[in-house]
């Protein structure tokens, strides 16, 4: 896979000549505020990889390297019974396996093994954890299920709490979703059911659950799942989602009229058309993923058939429909999806209560998904979550 530089030198770049790996680091670093990783550990992996740029299978083996120390330092305090030495272990241990595994394509056993240790650490970081309560769920659907984490509202006497079903993106999982500040998200007395969605996370890779643009199919099932819950408010539950998340989240919301909110963390619009873009410039483009990531997730054995199969990706002809309250953010200096489409999107919706949320250079978060300032975009995200919940 061809390196191709930032545009922009406005944001921390540890790998001034690899956009994908420096958002990917950023990505790491950024999940540190909620336990996702340390500083130290994450300049130990990336500072032998400066003379191996663009090298994935590199890539694959420093972070899997470090993702296994953590997990053996987490097993170690757990028999020794030290739950919260184990707990942060094992929850930067999932996030090192897995951020190894995101690029490592076609997902062979070595990759697949990874991941599946990246997620029994978060189950353990879950049983261990005292704060949030997070419980291993599954979301029925399509005569199978979606696998999820259903995290419990804090700081509230509700019997029925307001809820938020958080997708994943082109690349996020569950796990990674968690690591962008859903225990601040539950503080707020909101819970927060967090899934992988077709297409991503386990949904993808062990249950063979491809990307459809019908996405509030999965909508929909996650609200069926939350409705058998005594502990809900479906009267006050809103949809987000993250990167292609922002066509998701906005697909759902307006096909789904019980969502009450809904926040598309990063605008898309016609997400065929970026497809075309990327695939007619060699792949020369800001992107998070190598470009055959796309045939993956979609279950295409070409280009041209995946770009067939993103025909229906688009969001004019279905934001129209949407009536609940809308936040959109964008960044002001995003590589990866220009503005254009954030305002195309926000211009369509048919929301009377819609609002988009710019995140400038000078106040940070202004790249993509405010990878460049988690927190920043996080908790104006939140608050007005709380606000419409």
């Amino acid at each position: 896979m061809a390196t191709v530089a930032p545009k922009s030198a406005k944001w921390f770049t540890y790998f001034p000549g690899d956009y994908r790996w420096s958002s990917a680091v950023g990505g790491i670093l950024g999940s540190a505020p909620w336990g996702g990783s340390d500083i130290g550990e994450v300049d130990r992996v990336c500072r032998p990889l400066r003379d191996s740029l663009g090298n994935d299978e590199a890539w694959f083996e420093a972070w899997r390297a470090e993702g296994e120390l953590q997990q053996t330092r987490a097993r170690e305090a757990d028999e020794c019974s030290r739950r919260i030495t184990a707990g942060a272990a094992y929850l930067r241990a999932c996030n090192y396996l897995q951020m190894a595994e995101r690029f490592r394509t076609p997902k062979d056993k070595q990759a697949l093994d990874a991941y599946r240790a990246g997620v029994e650490c978060f189950h353990r970081f879950a049983a261990l954890s005292e704060r949030p309560r997070i419980e291993v769920v599954e979301v029925p659907y399509e005569g199978g299920s979606l696998p999820g984490y259903f995290v419990h509202a804090e700081n509230t006497d509700l019997a029925r709490t307001p809820c938020v079903v958080f997708f994943d993106g082109l690349d996020i999982t569950k796990e990674l979703q968690y690591l962008r500040g859903v225990p601040d998200l539950v503080r707020r007395g909101i819970a927060c059911l967090l899934v992988d969605g077709p297409g991503t996370g386990e949904a993808i890779r062990f249950r063979g659950h491809y990307l459809r643009h019908d996405y509030e199919v999965a909508g929909s099932a996650a609200l069926d799942y939350l409705a058998t819950r005594t502990d809900v408010d479906l009267a006050r539950v809103g949809v987000m989602a993250v990167s292609l998340g922002g066509y998701y989240a906005p697909r759902c919301a307006s096909m789904e009229p019980r969502f009450k909110a809904c926040i598309a963390w990063g605008a898309i619009w016609d997400y065929h058309a970026t497809w075309k873009r990327r695939i007619d410039s060699g792949f020369r483009a800001s992107m998070s993923v190598p470009g055959h990531h796309i045939m993956w997730i979609l279950g295409a054995t070409s280009l041209p058939e995946a770009l067939r199969k993103l025909e229906g990706f688009r969001l004019d002809g279905v934001v129209q429909r949407m009536r609940c309250a809308f936040l959109l953010t964008h960044g002001a200096d995003d590589e990866q999806i220009p503005m254009a489409d954030a305002r195309a999107l926000f211009d369509a919706v048919g929301s009377a209560d819609k609002t988009l949320r710019v995140f400038t250079t000078e106040e940070g978060g202004s790249q993509h998904c405010q990878r460049d300032y988690m927190t920043h975009g996080t908790s104006v995200m939140y608050d007005w979550l709380a606000e419409k919940l």
